[in-house]
């Protein structure tokens, strides 16, 4: 058996969990958007836009910070980058 990294293996369950939120995400949302679509009071509501809108722009906000969490920002590097940050200057301060 391969023995996996450990930190490769929770960045590709990161990315698996994402990519299966993503399509609930446009699955659900078309979903609504056909509710809103074919219902009479879409036409009736005095709202300046359609409410599938909040679900969307809520929901989609969410879905923006997990997926900048699963394929852009590396906590890990950046907990080391800051660490190293802090060192170098309590070095220059002890100088």
């Amino acid at each position: 058996m391969e023995t996996k990294d450990e930190l490769l293996w929770n960045l590709a369950k990161k990315r698996a969990k994402f990519k299966k939120r993503l399509l609930n995400y446009i699955l659900i949302n078309t979903f609504l958007w056909g509710v809103w679509f074919f219902s009479e009071s879409n036409y009736k509501d005095d709202l300046p836009f359609p409410w599938p809108v909040w679900v969307m722009l809520f929901w989609g906000i969410g879905l923006l910070f997990e997926g900048l969490d699963a394929y852009v920002y590396d906590s890990k590097d950046s907990v080391e980058n800051e660490y190293n940050k802090l060192k170098e200057k309590q070095e220059k301060f002890n100088q």
